[in-house]
């Protein structure tokens, strides 16, 4: 088939790599989000999938909203039969989506109906899933309500980041979307309208949603940071200022208040709503990510100091 492939961060990467690398189907053009300013310069740089595509000689779409009259003459233009999506991060317009004989196909980070939004792998770490996957489907006007094509599914490791989960999912989820569009191709896939049951909403997690409260059970607190890691990042405060967080050990033990460090040989530990846990690596502000325990020592904590 023709196609038009729509997406714009690292996560989208591999899908457009397997695509291109398909002897069944013609990428012809790539739609991505415009440049964005970025780094202590403020520097515009391409989307990752916008520098993939430009190496592979494609021509680049970057339209502001994808609803303008020029994209969509463009896009009839190309006379592709489908348009695969891999977080394209804007939202189509009907006008966009009658384009393609076959619609728009997003590739989307859960197993639908479960975690329908912007956050799905995070939100599966911070509610401590063991088993999420990825979901082709037709997009429509509703947020992730489209019937479904396929579906891959991915364990949980009890030490995953989102980070490392999404990883994983991008690739897996690359190899789903080409056999989707073989199957639609070849007119063997049908999409199966997603059940009532099992919906859950994943918005997107804010800075402030990544500060770490304290007074909550320590598994909570460990799996928020885990799912936080590497973006938007979790956070805290101490003596003022903000303190990031990498992911943090359970220790087991109920010993200190809600906030509370005690820096020891073994470690540092903080004292949550129930069990407390033991940090790892810290940011302090304009800083470099350190050992705790270095953090620690040169930061002189005494008794009775608390995050947050």
């Amino acid at each position: 088939m023709r196609l038009a492939f729509a997406g714009t961060p690292e996560a989208a990467v591999p899908t457009l790599q397997a695509l291109l690398d398909s002897d069944r189907h013609d990428v012809v053009a790539v739609i991505t989000r415009p440049a964005a300013r970025a780094g202590r310069g403020r520097k515009a740089t391409a989307s990752p999938v916008a520098a993939l595509a430009e190496a592979a000689g494609l021509p680049v779409l970057t339209p502001q909203r994808p609803s303008e009259p020029e994209f969509l003459a463009e896009l009839a233009a190309l006379d592709v039969e489908c348009c695969p999506v891999v977080a394209y991060g804007a939202l189509l317009p009907p006008a966009a989506l009658d384009v393609p004989r076959h619609g728009w196909v997003n590739l989307h980070f859960s197993l639908l109906p479960a975690w329908r939004g912007a956050a799905p792998v995070q939100h599966a770490v911070l509610h401590g899933d063991e088993v999420t996957g990825a979901s082709t489907f037709l997009i429509e006007a509703g947020l992730d309500t489209g019937p479904v094509y396929g579906v891959v599914t991915e364990a949980i490791r009890p030490t995953d980041t989102s980070g490392d989960l999404l990883e994983r999912l991008a690739h897996s989820g690359a190899g789903l979307m080409v056999a989707t569009m073989d199957g639609i191709a070849d007119g063997a896939l049908v999409a199966v309208p997603q059940s009532g049951d099992g919906v859950s909403l994943a918005p997107k997690i804010t800075v402030d949603d990544a500060r770490v409260p304290w007074e909550s059970p320590g598994r909570h607190v460990e799996r928020l940071v885990r799912a936080c890691t590497p973006a938007p990042g979790a956070w805290t405060t101490f003596r003022g200022e903000r303190l990031k967080i990498s992911p943090v050990g359970l220790r087991g033990a109920n010993a200190l208040a809600p906030g509370e460090l005690e820096v020891t040989k073994a470690g540092v530990s903080v004292g949550t709503g129930s069990i407390d846990v033991q940090l790892v690596i810290v940011q302090p502000p304009g800083k470099r990510p350190m050992a705790a325990v270095d953090w620690a020592r040169g930061a002189r904590i005494e008794a009775g100091e608390r995050l947050g």
